[in-house]
């Protein structure tokens, strides 16, 4: 699929010739803690062995190593991906990776990111990853400032607008939108093994008020990324993404030991991983974006 220009038609993602299509790719890990990965080799790996279409540079904002602390050193990491996504012909999500808004940090961080590559549709922006403790009131006015940043230099690339309780409450969302623009849509992230059918009908009922929803994390074990893996509770997720053609991406390309981090530590920091690199969250994840039977 070559990338063209995005845009949300009918509450649906669409390429440049107005029809829908479907992005499914896979998260990166908070840059801070594995910017090994964060090189031309792994988004070559996502894209030619795992028919990645769109990658999700996750850059960690508040803890050690991140932006707060290293902005120039978290910028030249994002940078990297950018380029490679460009490179390999992919959409890469800059994603704003924090659980508090840091908005005088964030509105300088969408200026330059949207400065430099406005005039590539690889970029999507997710201006707040996932807001805890906000209400939507916040997070829309927040989101507003974001927006017209992002605005002033770009106008027609994607921008993904977070919800209440970890990008969840998208039915409370859905009653209350930013003014309708052909250029955004509306995160949700769910964890299978914790996220059961309330959450699916959340999801359902966002849908039904015609919000337009991209998936930017969502993960098939508990919300804390480890526990079991609950395959049953997944592939119902995932029958409802085919069903209403949803945009989606897996946590993650990491190699902690947990069981959301697709990899070993063996796994190479450039690609080329080998079967026995990767863990079991990693293989679902595969045959998932291949549309391959678990």
């Amino acid at each position: 699929m070559a990338v063209s220009q995005l845009s949300v038609q009918d509450e649906r993602l669409c390429n440049a010739a107005g029809t829908p299509i479907q992005l499914k790719g896979l998260s990166l890990g908070w840059h801070n803690w594995w910017p090994r990965f964060y090189n031309e080799g792994v988004v070559e790996e996502l894209s030619t062995k795992w028919k990645c279409n769109v990658v999700r540079a996750a850059i960690g904002v508040d803890h050690e190593q991140g932006f707060l602390r290293k902005p120039e050193q978290s910028i030249a990491l994002l940078k990297t991906v950018i380029h490679a996504a460009i490179k390999f012909n992919i959409y890469v999500v800059v994603d704003w990776h924090t659980h508090t808004a840091h908005e005088t940090e964030a509105i300088q961080f969408f200026k330059k990111i949207a400065a430099d590559y406005s005039g590539y549709p690889n970029i999507i922006y997710e201006i707040f990853n996932e807001p805890v403790n906000q209400s939507w009131k916040k997070i829309k006015d927040y989101s507003l400032k974001i927006i017209d940043t992002i605005r002033c230099v770009d106008e027609k690339n994607i921008i993904l607008i977070g919800s209440p309780h970890w990008d969840q409450d998208v039915d409370i969302v859905a009653k209350d939108r930013i003014p309708k623009d052909n250029h955004i849509m509306y995160s949700f992230h769910f964890y299978a093994a914790t996220h059961g059918d309330v959450y699916r009908q959340k999801l359902q009922a966002a849908l039904d008020g015609q919000l337009p929803i991209f998936i930017s994390e969502c993960g098939g074990m508990e919300a804390d990324g480890n526990g079991e893996l609950n395959v049953r509770s997944w592939n119902k997720w995932m029958q409802i993404i085919e069903e209403n053609y949803l945009s989606w991406l897996g946590w993650s390309v990491a190699d902690k030991n947990e069981t959301c981090s697709i990899l070993l530590p063996t796994a190479s920091s450039h690609g080329k991983w080998n079967t026995n690199d990767i863990k079991p969250w990693g293989r679902i994840l595969k045959k998932s974006l291949k549309k391959q039977e678990l």
